[in-house]
């Protein structure tokens, strides 16, 4: 257990001025960097996910960014963010849900940009960026022959987990747009059938034992559109659909749930991964 939780010393110190030092550094071992996926993970990335929605709309409407320097000003804080996330040595509560709390706003940016500024439809941004999703997870599989979210510990691992995470939020807002473009049934009701949906793919994961990877990533697309629903619901005024209490207003309360849940997991550490499967190393 520590043997294999300890940094691989020699690994850390090999040059990587070559392509076999890079390939060293990227595959060295280090402390697992990510969460067990509890529900207090699902509850976290949900309210992630509506912080994001509505921290962008603020920045872009309320605080007249706009939507170009709201994009430079939030992949600015997510690059120094997750090179942050890079150097630690292991996951750590706080900075890990900060990392998806900006790769949630960045992700759905991207995803704006390109319908808003492009022109480019949401049809053809939800292939492209399923597409995307498929290639990382193949090129993931073909260099470390697992797609296990539950041992991150090499930095090659960490950084396809991330790349991952980014098209996932980027696919979950084109697909999410999408269907509520399509189906016009309000934001209540998007997120009911989100929640639906969600709730099979438990169902189908716990009873049918299907790929749990599969189930994973299905249900971590999914909240994304989730998130978004429950946020516009919150936010936005009853004219539109909403309950009217504001972006400020609905921002302040997931940003106080999360921060009270990561503090609670912190002190606890209930969620986290005391040891990595031996079989995700080649499964």
């Amino acid at each position: 257990m520590l043997n294999t939780a300890k940094l691989d010393v020699s690994a850390t110190l090999g040059t990587t001025n070559s392509e076999g030092g890079i390939a060293l550094a990227l595959g060295r071992q280090i402390l697992n960097k990510v969460p067990e996926v509890t529900i207090y993970f699902w509850l976290i990335k949900i309210m992630c996910t509506t912080v994001g929605e509505t921290a962008a709309d603020l920045l872009n409407e309320r605080l007249n960014l706009g939507l170009t320097n709201t994009t430079y000003v939030m992949a600015i804080l997510l690059v120094f963010t997750l090179l942050w996330q890079f150097r630690a040595r292991r996951y750590v509560p706080g900075l890990y849900w900060l990392a998806v709390a900006l790769i949630s706003v960045v992700g759905t940016l991207i995803t704006d940009n390109l319908t808003d500024h492009f022109g480019v439809s949401l049809v053809t941004s939800t292939i492209a960026f399923s597409v995307a999703l498929a290639l990382t997870f193949a090129v993931w599989y073909l260099r470390e022959r697992t797609l296990s979210v539950h041992c991150i510990d090499t930095v090659r691992r960490e950084a396809f987990y991330w790349l991952a995470i980014l098209f996932t939020f980027a696919l979950g807002t084109a697909a999410g747009d999408l269907i509520a473009e399509k189906l016009g049934c309000g934001y209540l009701v998007s997120a009911l059938i989100v929640g639906a949906l969600i709730a099979a793919v438990a169902v189908v994961d716990r009873r049918l034992k299907v790929n749990p990877v599969l189930t994973f990533w299905i249900a971590y697309i999914l909240t994304r559109p989730l998130g978004a629903s429950l946020g516009d619901y919150l936010s936005q005024p009853r004219t539109a659909g909403g309950i009217g209490l504001g972006m400020i207003g609905t921002s302040a309360l997931f940003l106080i749930g999360i921060l009270g849940s990561v503090i609670y997991l912190s002190l606890t550490k209930k969620d986290v991964v005391t040891d990595c499967d031996p079989q995700s190393r080649a499964a």
